[in-house]
């Protein structure tokens, strides 16, 4: 018991705390009770020293379900006739779980924007999205004659541009299991229905990566974004490739502090060719 300097209420005695009550020693009011737990979050169980926590995983808009289905565990203590049985219901549990062509269709594209994602390092959020905008998509019937693999990527490279993260479509192309023009027909789709709040992609969002992935200092990544500003000023930005204009101011800045690097190296780090490099460094010289 601990005797705390606050008086009683009643008859300004001392209080002290009793378990979860606050209690007065000259009248024996109750002043406060705490009933907070707390002890730790987890329950006895023999497999303490590994998993603790007595909650389940969080809902999540990744899985069809939201991350509420059960699975059937498996036992290597199981011989025989009882082991057959426990796979013949792993397995009729598993086709209990898909009720439908909609729902087979989700499970199978949500596992390929998780994929997409974890190959690209980006966000759980990005992730959610993704899976929410596909989710869109079907409900809109737009999947029809198109391929689920183009729109998980078209998914994740819509979900990238509305929330500002730089991602070119031949990144996402190569992650995913779909070519470029499945992408952009599935993306041209997703833009077209169901009116994404996407505009023209700034050059700026590719030059901190660009120049991270080409070792360059931060002195050339400022003057790189100093020349993509200068560019659009000059209106050299409208109708190229942001990856290009983007590759080529570092190219620019790069040669006005003396580094070697070359045009070839440029282009390769944003999946242009180095005649796309070279028109704009020209019109960035003139």
């Amino acid at each position: 018991m601990s005797t705390t300097t606050t008086g009683c209420p009643e008859c300004d005695g001392a209080l002290q705390q009793d378990g979860t009550e606050t209690v007065c020693n000259h009248c024996g009011l109750v002043v406060g009770e705490d009933a907070i737990d707390r002890g730790p979050e987890w329950r006895s169980f023999e497999d303490d020293d590994t998993r603790r926590a007595r909650t389940g995983a969080p809902l999540t808009r990744s899985r069809h379900d939201r991350g509420l289905s059960t699975d059937i565990g498996r036992s290597t203590r199981l011989k025989g006739r009882k082991r057959r049985q426990m796979a013949r219901l792993r397995r009729e549990h598993r086709r209990a779980q898909v009720s439908s062509k909609r729902e087979r269709n989700q499970i199978y594209a949500f596992t390929e924007i998780r994929r997409i994602v974890g190959s690209l390092g980006l966000s759980n959020a990005i992730r959610d999205r993704a899976c929410v905008l596909f989710e869109s998509a079907q409900n809109e019937s737009l999947l029809q004659g198109r391929s689920l693999e183009g729109f998980a990527a078209a998914a994740v490279y819509a979900t990238c541009r509305t929330e500002g993260v730089a991602r070119t479509v031949e990144e996402l192309c190569r992650a995913a299991r779909a070519d470029p023009d499945e992408l952009r027909a599935a993306y041209d789709a997703l833009n077209r229905d169901l009116g994404l709040p996407t505009g023209p992609i700034d050059p700026r969002e590719y030059v901190p990566r660009f120049a991270t992935e080409l070792g360059l200092s931060e002195s050339v990544r400022n003057r790189a974004e100093q020349l993509v500003d200068e560019a659009r000023d000059s209106g050299i930005v409208g109708g190229r490739n942001p990856a290009g204009v983007a590759t080529a101011c570092l190219y620019t800045a790069a040669q006005e502090h003396g580094i070697g690097l070359t045009q070839a190296e440029a282009a390769e780090v944003g999946d242009v060719t180095p005649v796309t490099l070279r028109g704009t460094y020209t019109e960035l010289q003139e």
